[in-house]
């Protein structure tokens, strides 16, 4: 059975189009007798209001979508509980979009989102690219805001953490525990958190002046698993060569690398230790609880929403920010224990 009309509410009611459309908008305007004869009409027939059709004929909609790397990673999920309670409280709808880090699906969702006229986008972008994308979401007056991500972009907002400095307090922590032998695990490096992450650390022990070395072990993604096969290769060197220590690029990574120490009957952190990024609840809950780096998850999200509507509402005369959150390194049992 399709859906009831506007005009056949209007014929069912015996009044006009423009009668039905002040009642649902203007109902003040309508007689209270004609008014409740509308009503009758709209309840018997069952009819639904067009909410988005008559958004886009205003030229605007009460949608914003944000589009992350990994809805799996429970970094993002907290991302978007901050980003939904500023949306919902502006009486809009939040609307999550998963990439998985490929390129080609974020352009189709972009594609998607700017054929249905939202309201403005929260995005991280997968790697540096994206820009001819959002570059065009700018130009059709959708407001775009990168989210964990700086921009050099002057037409956009970004909300971001100082990756490099987070990078920075995991490797000297490793460092003031005594680990010269550190391994750095994560990939791929095209995401600049990552790569930002590793330049942090490999600038504090630059900077320590001792002749330590830190060992790159790239993973393919962010994950449980990658961080898995990451710690299997690891242990296959001979112990004098074997890293003492492990940062890693996230929790999921650095969670996977306890699953693997310890299957193999490897201690933590007596034998290895390890350090993740991000602070996921997870993190604290580990079987070992995992030292990491921690980023203001839920307020990356609610500042990123506030920039993105104050920048819907004002329009051209909107003032671009670039917001950069300090991170703060979190001190569990996986690393804390001074190594001799």
């Amino acid at each position: 059975m399709s859906a009831a009309s506007i005009k056949e509410v209007a014929r069912h009611a015996g009044v006009s189009l423009g009668t039905v459309s002040n009642v649902l908008n203007r109902p003040n305007r309508v007689a209270p007798a004609t008014r409740q004869r509308v009503l009758d009409a709209i309840a018997e027939l069952g009819y639904v209001r067009n909410d988005s059709a008559r958004q886009l004929r205003a030229g605007h909609s009460r949608t914003i979508a944000i589009v992350v790397l990994d809805v799996a990673n429970p970094f993002f999920t907290d991302v978007v509980r901050g980003a939904e309670q500023v949306v919902e409280e502006a009486g809009a709808m939040l609307v999550v979009c998963n990439s998985g880090e490929d390129r080609a699906r974020e352009r189709r969702h972009l594609e998607l989102l700017e054929e249905q006229r939202v309201r403005g986008v929260l995005i991280t972008p997968v790697g540096h690219g994206g820009q001819p994308d959002l570059e065009r979401l700018h130009n059709r007056g959708i407001p775009v805001v990168l989210v964990d991500r700086e921009s050099g972009r002057a037409n956009c907002c970004s909300v971001a953490v100082d990756d490099v400095l987070g990078g920075r307090l995991a490797m000297e922590h490793l460092l003031e525990q005594g680990h010269r032998r550190v391994a750095y695990l994560g990939g791929p490096f095209s995401i600049p958190q990552v790569a930002d992450r590793h330049a942090g650390a490999a600038a504090a022990l630059a900077a320590h002046g001792d002749t330590g070395e830190l060992r790159v072990a790239p993973t393919d993604t962010l994950t449980v698993s990658a961080g898995r096969r990451a710690a299997a290769e690891l242990v296959t060197l001979p112990v004098r060569q074997r890293p003492t220590a492990v940062f890693c690029a996230n929790d999921l990574i650095a969670l996977g690398v306890l699953q693997e120490l310890t299957t193999r009957g490897l201690r933590v952190p007596d034998d290895v230790a390890i350090v993740g990024y991000d602070d996921i609840e997870f993190a604290g809950a580990a079987a070992v609880p995992l030292s990491s780096v921690r980023q203001p998850r839920e307020q990356l999200g609610r500042t990123a929403a506030q920039l993105l509507l104050e920048e819907a509402e004002t329009g051209a005369t909107h003032r671009h920010r670039h917001v950069v959150f300090q991170p703060e390194l979190v001190v569990r049992h996986s690393s804390d224990r001074p190594r001799r």
